[in-house]
């Protein structure tokens, strides 16, 4: 247990850390990676020089420090962080090592104001900290490898087939190389694919959204290629899936992993409301709910660009057709002419909370969203002002967790 004296201490640092916390994140990692770069066949290149990775780290570590006398309030953000963590293969021998740099990185941003005292009352807490998250993680682990089909690490699993959904969306239906069975899942989890990149001084790994209901003899990512953009690089992982995951290629995943779960316990109606690739979890939801609980109220909202771009779409509308309880929308921000022609969408713009309103039935409801983070940004905002209880709106970043309360407003 902390000390009185060092919880005082941390809550006295709260401000500063609200102002230099991302400039001590990414000198912690530029010491980490320096002084340890085999970690890098863990860490997300991408989320790195983007920022991304800084950012939630500085959140976690604020969130700590505001929590530090009561750290069974960011219990919740602990275990989503180490389904992250059990999916990528980080173990308690890294826990000291991250330590050791981060607390140098304190001390190089805040100079002479970390004190040896400031120092030792972070060290301490950090220890606390740490035993906490190793001690979730192995629960994790030891639950992926001995449930029926799982398997710790990574395993080898072959392309059966691959499937183009749109113009930049395709599917690919995994199948354990061994042939044994493999782990069942809960509808929003993912996989980590761990790969080898031909020319790539260290290894890979992308965490990807299951896409199919469980229960079936494969897995099912649907992965979107993400092309050069402005000052944004093309995907790594993404462009190799798309040009060599052919047919009889060997990917490597994790057991499934992740806290943005559908909730079958609750009866009342579903809406689920995707962005571009942020359908892949609500569609293992959707699959899952018309396949098991056939008279629930289902809601699908999607925004895509276009039609071009607008991936399992026919596998939607029959769906819908198929079941009365299911109502389908989809709102375009730039239709085609074609799309206009074939009347192929319900909104044109942007999803707003006035057609929220108008075509979800019952507010009082599961909502569960998903896709780029303006985009949650907004719907969150919608949902706040439309008066729906925190506890009944779920969400997941693809990628390291952010604020939707700063992109709403930033």
């Amino acid at each position: 247990m902390l000390s009185a004296n060092s919880v005082q201490i941390i809550k006295s640092t709260v401000p500063v850390l609200e102002v230099h916390g991302v400039a001590i994140t990414k000198r912690f990692y530029e010491l980490l990676f320096t002084n340890h770069p085999e970690l890098l066949n863990i860490f997300n290149h991408a989320n790195q020089k983007q920022g991304k990775q800084q950012t939630a780290l500085a959140n976690a570590v604020y969130a700590a420090a505001v929590h530090i006398d009561n750290l069974a309030a960011i219990i919740p953000v602990v275990k989503q962080i180490g389904h992250k963590h059990r999916s990528l293969g980080v173990k308690p021998e890294h826990y000291p090592i991250v330590g050791t740099y981060l607390l140098k990185a304190i001390k190089e941003v805040l100079g002479d104001a970390a004190t040896d005292e400031i120092i030792n009352a972070w060290a301490e807490a950090y220890g606390i900290i740490a035993d906490a998250f190793i001690s979730i993680e192995q629960e994790m682990y030891e639950a992926a490898r001995t449930q029926l089909g799982g398997w710790e690490g990574f395993r080898p699993f072959r392309v059966e087939r691959v499937v183009k959904e749109s113009e930049v969306i395709s599917s690919f239906y995994l199948v354990p190389e061994d042939g044994g069975d493999i782990a069942s899942f809960i509808p929003g989890q993912y996989v980590s694919v761990k790969l080898q990149i031909e020319g790539a001084e260290h290894t890979q790994i992308r965490q990807y959204s299951l896409s199919d209901s469980p229960g079936k003899p494969y897995y099912r990512i649907s992965v979107k290629r993400e092309d050069a953009y402005q000052d944004r690089s093309a995907g790594a992982v993404s462009t190799y899936l798309h040009q060599c995951a052919q047919e009889g290629k060997t990917l490597w995943l994790s057991a499934p992993a992740g806290d943005f779960t559908l909730n079958t316990d609750d009866q009342r109606p579903v809406v689920l409301i995707s962005g571009g690739v942020g359908l892949t979890p609500m569609v293992s939801m959707l699959n899952t709910l018309t396949e098991r609980y056939n008279t629930q109220p289902v809601t699908f909202i999607h925004a895509a660009q276009n039609g071009d771009v607008h991936a399992m779409r026919d596998h939607i509308n029959a769906l819908a057709d198929q079941h009365p309880q299911l109502s389908v929308f989809y709102c375009y921000q730039n239709p085609t002419e074609e799309d206009i022609r074939l009347q192929r969408f319900h909104k044109e713009g942007y999803i707003d909370l006035a057609w929220l309103q108008s075509v979800i039935p019952d507010a009082d409801a599961q909502y569960y969203f998903c896709g780029p983070t303006p985009f949650m940004a907004a719907v969150k905002r919608s949902l706040s002002e439309w008066g729906i209880p925190e506890a009944d709106t779920h969400f997941e970043f693809f990628g390291p967790a952010a604020s939707l309360e700063t992109a709403a407003t930033g």
